[in-house]
């Protein structure tokens, strides 16, 4: 016993090693706006990204800029990235609203799903609307959302990010996951005039694309 006593006295006393610290690009918690910071919390560079899950040009920008961005800025704990959602349509209502729910130990993922296999889902959903988008109306919110979250084949990936059955269906029973995507949303009003829309410590950028992103982080002290 007493040998076990000084075992357990040794692990608790033990720091966090690099080995079993998640990576920063795994690492996400919430903002008080209510969004997905990404990385390293004590980051010198704070990147906020206004994106939208239906937007082409976000996709684009996901896929250029992952390497450097996901691979070594905010791999390297120098960087971090806040994720606020954009609402242009009802599925980017429930792509949004199925991210929040998420929770900060799969919302990496499936941010990074969502946008990988958008051209996929965006072309799923197109289909189910000529063909059955219109069976849930009427339907109490949370009936529609599932609906149309399955259809599309949002909810497939959202399983393969971690979520279970039971916790879309959960997430959309909750109004007030929908609330609080409505008001992340509502909140960039008048603040930006498209996505991808991007703040770099506390200065609003638009109309750029990742050439354009990256020497402004650089400058700012990204690495």
């Amino acid at each position: 016993m007493k040998k076990l006593l000084a075992f357990a006295a040794l692990a608790l006393a033990a720091p966090l090693t690099a080995a079993t610290q998640k990576p920063w690009t795994a690492t996400a918690r919430l903002a008080p706006s209510g969004s997905y910071v990404i990385g390293n919390p004590a980051a010198k560079v704070k990147l906020i990204e206004y994106v939208s899950y239906t937007c082409p040009h976000c996709a684009h920008f996901a896929r250029d800029s992952a390497a450097v961005l996901k691979g070594k800025l905010i791999a390297s704990g120098s960087t971090s990235m806040e994720v606020r959602s954009a609402i242009h349509d009802r599925y980017d209502l429930v792509a949004a609203t199925l991210a929040r729910c998420s929770g900060p130990a799969r919302f990496p993922k499936l941010h990074e799903l969502l946008f990988d296999r958008q051209e996929q889902w965006l072309k799923t959903a197109v289909a189910f609307d000529q063909t059955s988008g219109q069976a849930a109306a009427g339907k109490p919110q949370a009936q529609v959302m599932r609906t149309l979250a399955d259809g599309a084949g949002l909810s497939a990936i959202a399983k393969t990010a971690g979520m279970t059955d039971a916790a879309i269906t959960a997430c959309f029973a909750n109004e007030a996951n929908v609330a609080k995507t409505l008001q992340v949303a509502q909140a960039m009003q008048g603040k930006i005039g498209g996505t991808p829309s991007f703040e770099l410590n506390g200065k609003v950028i638009q109309n750029t694309d990742w050439s354009g992103l990256e020497p402004m982080l650089r400058a700012a002290g990204a690495k």
